[in-house]
């Protein structure tokens, strides 16, 4: 891992996880890209052909720049390499091809979260990039000015899809020397017996060389709330799980786990995708 994307919108939401983007650049030597990314009020398909579009195109350009350079003087970011970028496009498509554009390792966001009625009409960006990214998503809420992944809980089914994204989770442990608590929730409508479980996941551990952890299975109502109440019987630093990315009616009927946790959860979460 050697650069880390982080949108930026200057909002406290993303300062704070700029701030964590910059604790983990500094313990690893790592690079951030800074990224923020300019949506017009009336941009249109042909905004950018009309010539009266074009101061403001210029105004909004200069004055990201300005806040760009003042929050790259802060004192959180000294002495860490900082790059900045700024791009004309919608949110979730200009952070996914960024991170790809820059072959960047991880890319840590903040989000405020959603619910209800608002939840199901607007969504999130975040929710979105989650949804596209090929590259991890580090989730961060407000509030979490230490960041820590000493207690790292990884919810998964640990089916052989999931060895690839597995692998990438394990990277990231190593970087904080983590403890890992691999859980598999069961519920009344995936049920599965303990024997079964249990076989399942140390089948699919015996595929890695990994130290440091331990193996659990956790009842509860849905998979969400499993997660989030095995997160907090643990007193976990960081909620870890994969996501398949579904779009379109599979999104819409079957609903999306992970997108749901960046939502509710309040601990960091980061997402795997498969």
């Amino acid at each position: 891992m050697k650069r880390i994307l982080v949108p930026v919108d200057f909002s406290e939401y993303s300062i704070e996880a700029l701030k964590v983007a910059a604790q983990i650049a500094r313990k690893n030597n790592f690079k951030i890209i800074l990224l923020h990314l300019l949506e017009l009020p009336h941009q249109s398909s042909d905004a950018f052909g009309n010539v009266n579009s074009i101061p403001e195109i210029v105004f909004f350009k200069n004055k990201a720049i300005e806040k760009l350079e003042v929050l790259m003087d802060s004192p959180f970011l000294q002495g860490i390499e900082v790059l900045e970028s700024i791009e004309f496009k919608k949110v979730d498509e200009g952070v996914v091809d960024a991170s790809i554009k820059n072959d960047v390792d991880l890319i840590v966001m903040g989000s405020h979260g959603t619910s209800g009625f608002n939840e199901l009409l607007v969504g999130s960006n975040t929710e979105k990039i989650v949804r596209y990214s090929e590259i991890p998503v580090l989730v961060i809420k407000k509030g979490v000015k230490e960041f820590k992944a000493s207690n790292f809980v990884f919810a998964s089914d640990f089916l052989k899809e999931t060895r690839k994204p597995f692998r990438k989770m394990l990277e990231f442990a190593k970087l904080f020397d983590s403890k890992l608590f691999l859980v598999t929730i069961c519920t009344p409508s995936s049920f599965k017996t303990t024997s079964a479980t249990e076989k399942n996941m140390n089948d699919f551990i015996a595929h890695f060389d990994i130290e440091n952890y331990s193996t659990h299975i956790y009842n509860d109502t849905n998979i969400e709330n499993g997660i989030i109440n095995f997160a907090k019987s643990v007193n976990a630093d960081l909620i870890g799980m994969c996501t398949h990315g579904r779009t379109g009616l599979a999104h819409f009927y079957n609903g999306s786990i992970s997108e749901d946790l960046i939502n509710h959860a309040i601990k960091p979460v980061i997402t795997f995708k498969i």
